[in-house]
């Protein structure tokens, strides 16, 4: 029992560490973002991912950059598409 919940305390502190923690490395990176490493190397090489490599050996990524950049790209919604459709078309004088 005492060393379930060690291991769980563990988790716990390993999971805030990770939230809070503003630069993270490759591995990190990729469990944060739901991706593998291969995937999150070929975004770095690609320079399609925003990344630091200090020394030129090792990736490191910021937080927040990648928080932004993986809500670039954002998805309308149906209703979105439908209210800007109208508004284009009560612009143009075309809605009736």
């Amino acid at each position: 029992m005492a060393e379930e919940l060690k291991q769980v305390a563990d988790l716990i502190t390993a999971n805030t560490i990770f939230c809070t923690k503003e630069v993270l490395t490759s591995d990190e990176a990729a469990k944060y973002m739901g991706v593998s490493k291969s995937y999150l190397y070929k975004l770095t090489m690609r320079q399609q991912i925003p990344h630091y490599k200090p020394m030129g050996k090792m990736c490191y990524f910021n937080r927040l950059e990648l928080e932004q950049w993986l809500q670039n790209n954002r998805v309308s919604t149906s209703t979105e598409i439908s209210q800007q459709a109208q508004a284009y078309c009560m612009k143009k004088g075309g809605a009736r």
